[in-house]
């Protein structure tokens, strides 16, 4: 079932999907990957200054007549202020006293903090989420180490982040915006090769008769290159089809006529009683048949399309079904026809090109020989392959008619006299090139050998 050309997207639309699509993805990692950047950076800088203010308190820390004092500066409470006016709180303990501060805030245990190491951590405070540095601190003539613990809670943090996000994909949305509108007119730009191609192809469809000349394209990217040149390719092979169809009807015509008017006047004598009428007009139609008949295995042997499908042949029973065919037409030319085929294995090819090759091979050997003359078949297995030999030992062909044998219904100088159409030669070189046998013909001294071969 033909699929429907209208549901196949555009090439614009294709290509523009083919580029947003990895933008898109690249922009979602982007992301991915940006938010976890701003949520540590603003972990880090938050930290340093809550680090800070434990180390402005922490130093305020003294021993006066063996009993902890300190003074809580202003000063580092005054670091921790922003715009969302985060809750600060603070406890300094000795053990497990409490000196000052929240009591109810979420203690350390004492084993897990370094010595004079400040250490951060999440927690939850009256309901709401804290950040706390904490640090150990030891102070001479004091049994017990000092806890001092330095808190706020994250509103401030969270706006940054989310500000810092917000900036993130505003440039992140802004980039593909401008993107898309940048890439909208470049595709335009990059596809107007196509378009100019096509309208080049367009333009041949507006002429009475058909231009089958190179496409005029002028200059053209490296990636529609091969697509013109393919065009060119099958305009010059339609080109060369519709050129040998012309020629191919002109000379049939032409052919046909010479038998046709033969009939034509036979039959007007046969009309007025002539008794010799009736012969000519049966060998005017024996003629006229033999030629229909050598135009049809012309237009098989060059059929166009696909590859003829190949099947084991053997060639000995085909040789003797040629022989079959055309032994009344060797008895009737007195010529005598032998097959050598001690050798003859099977091959792969096609039976019906097969048979109209080794027929009209024959045909000629036998029509162009002379009386009394001999012809013979030979099948053997060579180095090379599989050869079919038919060799006759008539009057041959000089060297200029050898280089002439094949065209389509030329008469060569040897075969005057003769009856024929010109065209077995031409069937035999047609079918051979479709099956990819190769021909060789040569001087028999006397007469003219064809051989076919097979190769391995």
């Amino acid at each position: 079932m033909p699929a429907d050309p209208g549901r196949a997207p555009a090439l614009r639309t294709r290509l523009l999907a083919a580029m947003l699509a990895p933008m898109l993805a690249i922009a979602v990692l982007l992301g991915v990957a940006g938010a976890a950047l701003i949520a540590d950076v603003v972990r880090r800088t938050n930290d340093r200054v809550l680090g800070g203010a434990l180390g402005a308190i922490a130093e305020t820390v003294q021993v006066e007549a063996g009993e902890v004092t300190m003074d809580l500066p202003a000063a580092a409470f005054g670091m921790l202020e922003n715009s969302e006016r985060d809750n600060v709180y603070y406890r300094i303990a000795v053990g497990d006293r409490l000196l000052t501060g929240y009591a109810d805030l979420s203690a350390p245990r004492i084993a897990d903090l370094a010595l004079d190491m400040p250490r951060f951590r999440d927690a939850s405070y009256r309901d709401q989420p804290i950040r706390i540095a904490e640090v150990r601190r030891s102070l001479p003539r004091i049994g017990q180490p000092v806890i001092v613990q330095v808190a706020e809670t994250l509103d401030g943090r969270h706006a940054l982040q989310r500000r810092l996000l917000l900036a993130l994909i505003v440039g992140e949305l802004a980039l593909i915006g401008v993107a898309m509108l940048l890439i909208r007119p470049a595709l335009g730009w990059s596809l107007r090769p196509l378009s100019r191609l096509r309208g080049v192809v367009a333009a041949r469809d507006t002429r009475a008769t058909p231009d089958l000349s190179p496409l005029a394209t002028g200059p053209l990217p490296v990636e529609l290159r091969p697509l013109a040149q393919a065009f060119d390719h099958l305009l010059a092979r339609l080109d060369s089809a519709t050129a040998g169809m012309r020629r191919f009807t002109a000379d049939a015509s032409h052919q046909m006529r010479t038998p046709l008017a033969v009939l034509k006047l036979q039959v007007t004598l046969a009309r007025r009683g002539d008794p010799a009428a009736l012969g000519e007009i049966a060998d005017a139609a024996d003629r006229l048949e033999h030629l229909v008949k050598q135009l049809l295995a012309l237009a098989r042997a060059e059929e166009a399309g696909t590859a003829p499908p190949f099947e084991p042949v053997d060639l000995r029973e085909l040789a003797i079904a040629v022989l079959n065919r055309r032994i009344a037409q060797a008895i009737e030319a007195g010529v005598e026809v032998d097959l050598d085929a001690d050798d003859a294995p099977s091959v792969q090819s096609h039976r019906t090109l097969l048979f109209e090759i080794l027929s009209n091979l024959l045909d000629n050997a036998i029509r162009y020989n002379r009386r009394g003359g001999r012809v013979v078949i030979a099948l053997a297995t060579t180095p090379q392959g599989v050869a079919v030999t038919v060799a006759d030992d008539g009057p041959g062909l000089p060297a200029a008619d050898l280089e002439r044998l094949g065209n389509r219904f030329t008469r060569l100088s040897s075969s005057q006299g003769s009856e024929g159409s010109g065209l077995g030669f031409a069937i035999v070189r047609s079918a051979a090139q479709r099956l990819g046998l190769s021909i060789a013909v040569a001087d028999n001294r006397p007469g003219l050998r064809v051989t076919l071969l097979f190769a391995r």
